[in-house]
């Protein structure tokens, strides 16, 4: 079955959940299934981290660029938060990954916010200038009087 991993991933997994579901332990996959099971997680954490770049990146310009402010980057910051909340609702011991993902998530934020604006990337902070707390608070949006 190994052979249907590589040639034929969708075949490979309706194989393997059949085999599951029978009972035939024997015929399973065991290396690819505990290779895709630990990128299940991955993926979670990586939709999380890729979900609070684009929040921070939309924040960001939020507060800089007030006379830009759009509909769409609002459904943006409000879709991202929706999508951080429920990756964790699905999975709660992912509760505390924004939090050790922040940090990491605003620099690559940065460097986009900066090409995207058209500013000097020195304009913003070197360290994410938001708490978690308000930057996953749905009635939180940053000030432009907020630029220090």
């Amino acid at each position: 079955m190994s052979g249907t991993y590589t040639a034929d991933f969708n075949l490979w997994i309706e194989q393997t959940a059949q085999l599951l579901r029978s009972h035939h332990w024997h015929k399973v996959d065991v290396e690819h299934l505990i290779e895709e099971v630990e990128g299940l997680g991955k993926s979670e954490r990586r939709g999380i981290a890729s979900q609070l770049t684009r929040l921070l990146l939309h924040l960001l310009k939020w507060q800089y660029q007030p006379q830009r402010r759009s509909d769409s980057w609002l459904d943006s910051i409000t879709d991202s938060r929706t999508q951080i909340e429920l990756a964790i609702l699905d999975s709660p011991s992912l509760k505390s990954y924004p939090i050790e993902q922040l940090e990491e998530s605003y620099q690559r934020a940065r460097p986009q916010v900066a090409k995207q604006t058209k500013m000097l990337i020195s304009v913003f902070a070197e360290e994410c200038p938001y708490s978690l707390k308000l930057v996953l608070d749905e009635d939180w949006l940053p000030e432009a009087s907020d630029i220090l």
